[in-house]
């Protein structure tokens, strides 16, 4: 009796302890939730870049995204070391586990010798091949050879594995191990990178306008990426090199973009925004909820091979704004300008670069930088770029992609030497509930956007990215729009009176005002999806809801733009160092109407109770097909094993059952003991 009995406490308590410690650093199946894992950090040698030579930049930018790859394959090897398959937590796949008794400094030695003393000698030959390719047209850069050794960033427990080497680690075919309840690609999210919005204190004023100050905005309705074009290229900063982001991004614009795409490429592309005069490309990380759901990437580099698994959700809304400048008027953008917002390796180079920033609907006034919102019930989450918007009217692109742009001072003004242009403001709003982090996010998954594999997808390394390929004459337009005071595109008519932005309960927060074109999702089309329940009505505001519960279902379908066409047919556009081309005589689209009419041509009726229209989905699915890119039917996710089943429950509590059977035996032998006795 007593033995059952204790069996029958012991694994009560063994299954409460688990239960509970969900809240507190477990995902509810015995992952840990490490507050930071191991990772590696290499010093960034494409930021230190300031000054290369055209002749060089293709082998520059070769090398460069081999440092990238570098990196990622010795982050793998780290988490292979960590996993409890026979490997130690500082060892190479092969090796043995350490005893108990095994010191930190042997498991240091054994991750130096097999991770990152091979690092360090591969990275210094890319590094010299860097500074040979610019030593050929140029002048050699001083100092890179210092940049080839990396260092191993320990987790919490200070080991260097983050505590993973006792984790217990799942695979799923074409995904990345799920470990540590760290996100289902084993590498992040943890809980501590979400805070409540409403324990955020608001943020400080912005800069007062002076009297010259260009006051008007312009619109540019772009869609929501329903087709789903996604591919993990960045033509900005690794051109020519397929999976050069080792993430996926989100395209809205320009059809034409992927790591190939000549600058007359993106001319002739197709564009999905309404006004055909913006064949501008954007495009961001894609936002995945750690849920389990294979998309078609899991098994491909930049995707669930890199750790960024999960279900892409598209954004409910996608508002591009341009700005003016609160001490001057702007200039024109030149031509085929490129510009970056943000740091997609802020995690380990620091938050000097960061500047996307996370809120929720009603509570805008209060931004994050380093963590993700959780937002309260009937409050979407929003997701915001803000570009640098100061050019050094020379060139559209730098070495380290950042140097011909800038940010304005605290007051407004720009530096020295810089001209004020639009500045772009990128608002997405996603439909997904706040993440129950009390048990690790089992009950309502995590969300983190994508990132390279050792950045963790820390919300911090958000990014946003945009080359301008809007019409002379479009431009011309915003320009104008913008220092004249008047609110053009979707959101205003020219006039000069701007519409009244959407108030949502909280805390008194505005809304920013934005476009509210909302498309019908789509999922990921495999061979065994099945159709997807019917969408819910779109909202035409960003007013909050009125339901406590809701259950994301939009994904984008899987569309590679990789192809590589012949060598002979690709040629670099205008690059750093590079004036900008001269302004073209291209006439605007449709004569001389103003943007707000050429932005409204596409879309229905303004919505009831909207101060903007709503673009419906035959609208959307329209301008799609006229682009050349046609939404494909919905499907619901393939579904995976769930956890919590009855199968799952026996085998946790089989020695509670084993306990009460021998309890019971006890007290049957105790009773017939006491008949034979009397």
């Amino acid at each position: 009796m007593l033995g059952g009995g204790g069996l029958v406490a012991a694994n009560v308590y063994a299954s409460a302890t688990e239960s509970s410690g969900a809240g507190s650093g477990t995902n509810g199946t015995g992952h840990v939730l490490s507050a930071g894992m191991a990772t590696i950090d290499c010093p960034d040698v494409g930021s230190r870049l300031t000054d290369v030579p055209d002749a060089s930049r293709s082998d520059v930018d070769r090398e460069l995204a081999l440092l990238d790859r570098q990196t990622a394959a010795a982050y793998q090897q780290l988490q292979q070391a960590g996993q409890p398959t026979g490997q130690g937590s500082g060892s190479s796949a092969g090796s043995t586990t350490p005893s108990a008794g095994s010191t930190s400094s042997s498991v240091s030695g054994s991750v130096d010798d097999t991770i990152m003393n091979p690092l360090k000698e591969k990275r210094a030959a890319a590094i010299g091949r860097i500074s040979d390719a610019i030593d050929r047209a140029g002048q050699r850069p001083q100092g890179l050879d210092a940049l080839a050794a990396c260092t191993l960033r320990p987790g919490a427990d200070g080991t260097g594995n983050g505590g993973q080497a006792t984790a217990t680690a799942t695979a799923s075919p074409g995904q990345g191990a799920q470990q540590n309840g760290a996100g289902q690609g084993g590498n992040g999210p943890v809980v501590s990178d979400y805070v409540d919005i409403t324990s955020v204190q608001p943020d400080g004023s912005t800069p007062p306008q002076q009297a010259d100050a260009s006051r008007g905005s312009f619109t540019s309705d772009c869609g929501v990426n329903a087709n789903g074009l996604f591919n993990s290229d960045n033509v900005i900063v690794a051109p020519g090199v397929t999976n050069g982001a080792h993430h996926f991004h989100d395209y809205v614009g320009n059809q034409g973009n992927n790591a190939f795409a000549s600058d007359d490429d993106l001319a002739k592309a197709g564009t999905s925004c309404a006004d055909q005069g913006d064949k501008s490309s954007y495009y961001w990380p894609v936002l995945r909820l750690q849920n389990g759901t294979q998309e078609r990437d899991a098994g491909s580099p930049g995707g669930g091979t890199e750790g960024n698994a999960g279900q892409i959700v598209t954004a409910r809304q996608v508002t591009l704004t341009f700005e003016g400048n609160p001490r001057g008027k702007v200039t024109a953008m030149p031509r085929l300008l490129r510009i970056i917002t943000g740091d997609a390796k802020a995690f380990v180079n620091g938050p000097g670069n960061a500047n996307a920033s996370w809120s929720c609907t009603g509570y805008e006034n209060r931004q994050l930088k380093d963590k993700y919102p959780l937002c309260p019930a009937g409050s979407d989450v929003v997701r915001t770029f803000r570009f640098q918007s100061c050019w050094d009217g020379r060139n559209i692109d730098s070495a380290n992609h950042r140097t011909h742009v800038a940010f304005t001072d605290a007051d407004g003004a720009c530096p020295a030497g810089f001209r004020a242009i639009p500045q772009l403001v990128q608002r997405i709003v996603y439909d997904v509930p706040a993440p129950s982090v009390q048990d690790g996010g089992r009950t309502v998954p995590l969300f983190a956007v994508d990132s390279f594999p050792e950045q963790l997808h820390k919300p911090v390394t958000d990014h946003g990215d945009f080359v301008n390929v809007f019409d002379d004459g479009l431009m011309r337009e915003m320009v104008d729009c913008i220092n004249s005071g008047r609110t053009c595109g979707p959101d205003g008519d020219g006039s000069g009176t701007t519409t009244a932005p959407t108030v949502s309960p909280g805390d008194g927060a505005t809304a920013q005002p934005g476009g509210t074109a909302t498309a019908t999702a789509t999922a990921s089309a495999t061979a065994t999806s099945v159709p997807a329940p019917a969408p819910s009505a779109s909202r035409p505001s960003d007013e909050p809801r009125t339901d406590a519960t809701t259950t994301p279902t939009r994904t984008g379908e899987q569309n590679h733009a990789t192809e590589q066409p012949p060598a002979a047919k690709r040629h670099r556009g205008a690059r750093q160092g590079r004036p900008a081309p001269a302004a073209s005589a291209a006439p605007t689209a449709s004569g001389t109407p103003s943007p707000a009419a050429s932005a409204r041509s596409a879309q229905s009726g303004p919505s009831a109770g909207s101060a903007a229209p709503t673009e419906s989905a035959a609208a959307q699915t329209a301008r799609a097909t006229a682009t050349g890119s046609v939404p494909p039917a919905a499907a619901q996710p393939r579904p995976q094993g769930s956890q919590g089943s009855l199968a799952e429950t026996g085998t946790r509590l089989w020695p509670a059952a084993l306990g009460t059977l021998l309890a019971l035996s006890g007290l049957i032998m105790l009773l017939r003991a006491r008949r034979l006795r009397y």
